[in-house]
């Protein structure tokens, strides 16, 4: 089943294609709390490392952590695995991108909101011919 997923599909961990790739030129890096594996190897049109990540589950970008985004991109040489990365107090945990869910952002008066949204000056009154 797994196989099948990585042929017939992007979003579920890695594609038959990536893995081959990782196979033939990828050197692991490490591995973060989430399961998710770093890779390295190659270098890329601008001369640098090609860096890139085999999801643990759906392919969800937000869902690397602050130490291990630096690193992919080339912000920081050294990978938290190879140090001891401390996350910063205004750093905040990952949660799932929440669009298209119940608990999706919903502003006053946007359409699936409920509400009225409040006028504003740049609004329109269209014209009428006894106004």
């Amino acid at each position: 089943m797994k196989l099948l997923l990585q042929i017939f599909t992007w979003w579920n961990g890695q594609t038959i294609g990536t893995r081959f790739h990782t196979w033939r030129h990828g050197q692991r890096v490490g591995e973060d709390e989430f399961g998710n594996v770093y890779y390295q190897g190659g270098t890329d049109s601008e001369g640098r490392t090609r860096r890139w990540v085999i999801y643990n589950g759906p392919a969800e970008a937000s869902a690397i952590p602050p130490g291990w985004h630096g690193w992919m991109h080339h912000r920081t040489d050294v990978s938290p695995a190879d140090e001891k990365y401390a996350v910063r107090e205004w750093q905040t945990p990952h949660r799932a991108n929440p669009t298209g869910t119940p608990n999706a952002y919903r502003p006053k008066g946007s359409i699936a909101g409920a509400g009225k949204r409040p006028r504003v000056t740049g609004d329109y009154d269209a014209w009428t011919p006894r106004s």
